[in-house]
């Protein structure tokens, strides 16, 4: 996708005269721009939120709703877990990769409980039950669920909590979450324009945004910011060309999104000089069934294992596009299969079947003898209920007998990881990289300093996350850094 309108600032002096002011303006009503919205109108600030499509959501409202929340909330207490914003916050930093932002994390895990209350004020509903497998979306209302806390190497590093927490309902949790946040605004004050799509940032002569050039229905319309202008726009992988500027291995797979990601608030920052972070990252959702994967082995194009089958599935998802080109597959026994049941299956079904691993790595295309010995050796281990390698929790380990099958991830349908559209093979992606901002989401220049009157949050933003991921903190970051922002908007003079 590409824009038709130039990104490159309008200069105020050349506005005649404004179509529609505010105090703060919105850009992008997803879970960042929901909650920028009504913190800013709780804080006293007129606010208006535009949005190109017909009502507010965005990708937000097509997920599955999980939300990264810890540190010892009612959710977690009610389940019997114990967990601080210490071990939270350790947790995060290993997992989100390296270029992970530690005062980000630190700040976003010491006020994770009182985030939580601020949801379950605005209407969202928790359920305190627990979802105790792997999975992408439990299918059911449980409240809390594990999201890798429990599985190697991040066990070591500080005990385990399960952290993922989902609005109660047994389908995607998304719009339930975006029906509450939509009408906390909506009754906080906030106004909306919809079928509205902003196509460059308006500049005062000081360097300072005031405003946006917006196109509704074929009429442009220019819009006065007095106090902050925020972008909630979304990420950028819908643009092909910015996907290949920034992030080529991403392209031509199947796209988590609204279709209406396409990097639009990012490059009209970008023309004021903003700068970027992590551009290159992504999340990779992957047709692997996790209970089936954690019961089995995940072995690469040489017929190895690369991973404890039992972590967060992204991050096997991540690992198969970036270090294996996506030569994938699930290797299991009929056990296996069968133990999990036929729903939570999501349709895939093995693409091999062999009675001996050297007769399955054939079909598979894989080395024989590599394959054969990964077996053998998975299976030794697995005899005494350990897996020295990997590290995979004992509850999952047992020794794989004959016959054997093969899931081949990239001939099943997507993971309803992200997104309730289940179309396509292969991976399904989204960006995780975007703006560099502070934290209280002001817009940093490539030399660091804040750019007056703009603010970004949501996949707009680079906030918590470097090259790694898990399920909640799009949401998570989305509406806390949300909230920073809109705050921090409606306090400018």
């Amino acid at each position: 996708m590409s824009d038709r309108y130039s990104v490159a600032p309008r200069e105020a002096a050349d506005v005649r005269a404004y179509d529609l002011e505010t105090d703060v303006l919105v850009v992008g009503y997803g879970c960042a721009g929901a909650a920028a919205a009504f913190e800013a109108a709780a804080s006293g600030a007129q606010v208006l939120v535009l949005d190109r499509m017909s009502g507010p959501g965005g990708a937000s409202a097509l997920s599955g709703g999980e939300i990264y929340l810890g540190g010892g909330t009612p959710i977690q207490r009610a389940c019997g877990f114990d967990d601080d914003p210490g071990a939270m916050a350790a947790f995060l930093s290993a997992a989100l990769g390296p270029g992970a932002d530690s005062a980000k994390i630190a700040r976003y895990s010491e006020d994770s409980v009182a985030h939580f209350h601020w949801l379950a004020d605005r209407g969202v509903p928790f359920k305190p039950t627990l979802w105790d497998a792997p999975t992408w979306v439990p299918p059911t209302d449980d409240g809390l669920m594990w999201l890798g806390e429990n599985s190697k190497p991040f066990s070591d590093l500080a005990g385990p909590a399960p952290r993922g927490h989902r609005p109660a309902t047994a389908d995607f949790g998304g719009k339930l979450l975006m029906d509450c946040l939509a009408e906390a605004a909506r009754s906080a004050g906030a106004t909306a324009l919809f079928d509205t799509r902003a196509t460059c940032l308006i500049l005062a002569a000081d360097g300072t945004v005031v405003g946006v050039v917006a196109r509704r229905y074929g009429t442009e319309l220019t819009i006065r910011a007095r106090r902050g202008v925020v972008l909630t726009t979304g990420g950028f992988v819908d643009n092909d060309a910015m996907l290949a500027a920034h992030a080529p291995k991403l392209l031509g797979h199947t796209k988590v999104s609204a279709g209406t990601d396409d990097g639009s608030g990012i490059r009209m920052a970008q023309a004021l000089g903003a700068a970027v972070r992590h551009m290159s990252t992504g999340q990779v959702g992957i047709s692997l069934v996790p209970g089936l994967a954690a019961r089995g082995m995940v072995v690469n194009g040489h017929g190895q294992r690369f991973v404890n089958e039992d972590t967060y599935p992204g991050r096997i998802g991540q690992a198969a596009l970036f270090r294996h080109g996506m030569r994938t597959w699930v290797v299991l026994d009929e056990r296996a299969f069968e133990e999990v049941p036929e729903p939570q299956r999501w349709g895939v079904q093995p693409t091999h079947v062999a009675e001996t691993a050297e007769e399955l790595a054939d079909l598979m295309g894989v080395p024989a003898a590599a394959l054969a010995d990964t077996v053998r050796r998975y299976n030794d281990f697995a005899s005494g209920g350990v897996d020295p390698e990997f590290g995979k929790a004992p509850r999952w380990v047992r020794p794989l007998t004959p016959p054997l099958a093969a899931i081949d991830v990239r001939a099943g349908v997507r993971p309803p990881s992200e997104s309730g559209d289940r179309r396509g093979t292969g991976a399904s992606v989204f960006t995780l990289g975007g703006l560099h901002t502070s934290l209280d989401g002001a817009v940093l220049d490539v030399d660091g300093a804040p750019i007056p009157g703009l603010f970004a949050a949501g996949r707009a933003a680079s906030n918590l996350h470097g090259e790694g991921y898990i399920s909640g903190t799009s949401l998570g970051d989305g509406t806390f850094f949300g909230r920073r922002a809109g705050t921090a908007a409606a306090r400018t003079s």
